[in-house]
């Protein structure tokens, strides 16, 4: 017994089609981004695909506007190797925006002349992701909390006939 299709069936496979196409370009959006605005790029094509053992025209077709021969290995690769180990980056517009604030905090910390964080734990083996994301939390929170003190500090005015430094440069 075969069914036949109807203009219900029809409608649906066309907004999945639809769906397909938004996410594929949503993706593709965000492959460009990260490559771009990874904290150690920008990163050629060529230079990602170095990287990540994925070729330079698979790259440039997943990048594509359609997101053209766009698999979940080539975002795997992608993400792993530029260090983002949730790969709903791509997926997920939450984990993106979480992500992309953590590559800034990195950005910041480099503009700031950190030259490392060593992260020592009482094995040989390398933190796990959990630990390495409640540092980076830690981080993001002092850097929040530094900003806000900062800006505190610039809105409270010295107390009547105290002369602040740049009144006494005045002077």
């Amino acid at each position: 017994m075969t069914r036949q299709r109807g203009a219900g069936d029809e409608a649906t496979v066309s907004s999945l089609d639809e769906q397909m196409r938004a996410a594929k370009t949503a993706i593709a959006a965000r492959l460009r981004h990260v490559r771009q605005h990874h904290p150690e790029g920008p990163f050629t094509l060529a230079a990602l695909a170095e990287r990540t053992g994925v070729s330079k025209r698979t790259l440039a077709s997943a990048e594509s506007e359609d997101g053209m021969n766009l698999t979940l290995e080539t975002l795997v690769k992608v993400a792993h190797s530029l260090g983002i180990q949730r790969w709903a980056y791509f997926l997920d517009e939450e984990v993106f925006a979480q992500v992309n604030a953590e590559f800034e905090t990195v950005r910041e910390l480099r503009q700031r002349a950190v030259q490392g964080v060593a992260l020592r734990t009482a094995s040989a083996a390398e933190p796990s992701a959990a630990s390495l994301s409640e540092l980076s939390e830690l981080v993001i929170g002092i850097l929040r909390s530094a900003k806000a003190a900062s800006d505190t500090l610039k809105g409270i005015s010295s107390p009547p006939g105290e002369q602040t430094s740049s009144d006494a440069q005045k002077s």
